[in-house]
C-alpha cells in the first residue's frame, strides 16, 4: 500500500503541477474565459485514464492462466520502462516544464476551441495513463486489489491537497528535491514490478527458470505474514525469488539508480544558475 501511495503522490502531484500552472498562467495573462477549455481537458484525461484502467483490470479475465500471466507480464515490464523514462524526464524537464506549457497555451490559445483542451488533456492524460499502468502492475505484483487501489487514491488525494496549497501560496516545497528522493523510491518499487513481471512470464512458460530459486526465505518470512506483505507492498518483495527475478532486479536498480543521480547532480549547477538568475 505504501508502494501505490508513493506512486499516486508522485505522479498525481507531477499532474497538479501542470494543472497549477496552466490555472495561473490563464489567470495572470487575463485569459480566465479560457479556464473551462483546461477543465474539460483535465475532464476528458481523467475518463481515459480511468477507462483504461478498467480495461487492464478486467480486459484479460476471459483469457487462459497462461495467457493472463503471459500479458500481465509483458505490460508490467512496459509500465517499468514508462516509469524509468519518467523519472529522468522529471529530472531534465523539471526546469523548463513552466514555460514549456506557456508556450503551447500561447500558441494555440487564440486558435481553435479545441487546442487548449488538447494541451490540458495531453499533458494530463500522459501522467494519467502512467499512472494506471503502472498502479496496476504494481497491484498484480502485491496481488491484492484494493489496497493498493486504497492506497494510490490516497496518494493522489494528498497530491491534490498539496496542489491546491501551492497554488494559494500557503505551502512551499523543495519540489526539485522532492522529485528527486521519490523519484530513487520509484527506481526501487519499479525494480520489484520487473522481478514480479518476470515472474509473471516464467509461470507463463515464456521465460525459463521458474524453479530455480536464488534464495527462499518462507521460513523466515511467512508469505502470508505481517512482514512479508510489507514488504511486497512497499517493495514487491517475494520471499521465493527466481535466480532470473533476482537478476533482473540487481541489473535494473542499481545502473539505473546510478545514472538517476548522475542525471541529478549534472542538473544541480544548471538549477543554481537559474535561481540565482531568477532572484537577480
Amino acid at each position: 500500500m505504501t508502494g501505490n501511495f508513493l506512486i499516486g503522490l508522485r505522479e498525481g502531484l507531477e499532474a497538479v503541477l501542470i494543472v497549477v500552472l496552466l490555472l495561473a498562467y490563464l489567470k495572470k495573462s487575463g485569459r480566465t474565459h479560457l479556464l473551462p477549455r483546461v477543465w474539460a481537458g483535465i475532464a476528458f484525461a481523467v475518463t481515459v485514464s480511468l477507462g483504461f484502467g478498467a480495461l487492464l483490470t478486467y480486459g484479460p479475465r476471459g483469457l487462459t492462466f497462461e495467457a493472463q500471466e503471459m500479458i500481465g507480464g509483458g505490460l508490467s515490464i512496459i509500465a517499468v520502462g514508462f516509469v524509468t523514462w519518467m523519472v529522468f524526464w522529471m529530472a531534465k524537464a523539471s526546469r523548463s516544464l513552466s514555460a514549456d506549457l506557456k508556450g503551447q497555451v500561447d500558441r494555440v490559445a487564440d486558435g481553435s476551441a479545441w487546442g487548449l483542451v488538447l494541451v490540458a488533456a495531453l499533458a494530463v492524460g500522459r501522467e494519467g495513463l502512467e499512472t494506471a499502468l503502472f498502479i496496476w502492475a504494481a497491484a498484480r505484483a502485491t496481488g491484492e486489489t484494493w489496497q493498493p487501489l486504497l492506497g494510490a487514491f490516497l496518494g493522489i488525494l494528498a497530491a491534490i491537497a498539496f496542489g491546491a496549497l501551492l497554488h494559494r501560496g500557503a505551502l512551499r516545497i523543495n519540489l526539485s528535491r522532492f522529485f528527486s528522493w521519490t523519484g530513487a523510491a520509484l527506481i526501487v518499487v519499479a525494480g520489484g514490478v520487473l522481478a514480479y513481471g518476470i515472474h509473471d512470464l516464467q509461470e507463463a512458460g515464456v521465460v525459463p527458470g521458474l524453479h530455480h530459486l536464488a534464495f527462499d526465505v518462507s521460513a523466515a518470512v511467512p508469505p502470508s505474514g505481517w512482514l512479508a506483505t510489507l514488504l511486497k507492498g512497499v517493495f514487491n518483495f517475494s520471499p521465493a525469488t527466481t535466480w532470473l527475478e533476482a537478476t533482473a532486479w540487481v541489473l535494473y536498480v542499481l545502473p539505473v539508480m546510478f545514472l538517476y543521480f548522475r542525471r541529478i547532480r549534472r542538473n544541480a549547477p544548471v538549477a543554481a544558475r537559474s535561481a540565482a538568475a531568477a532572484a537577480a
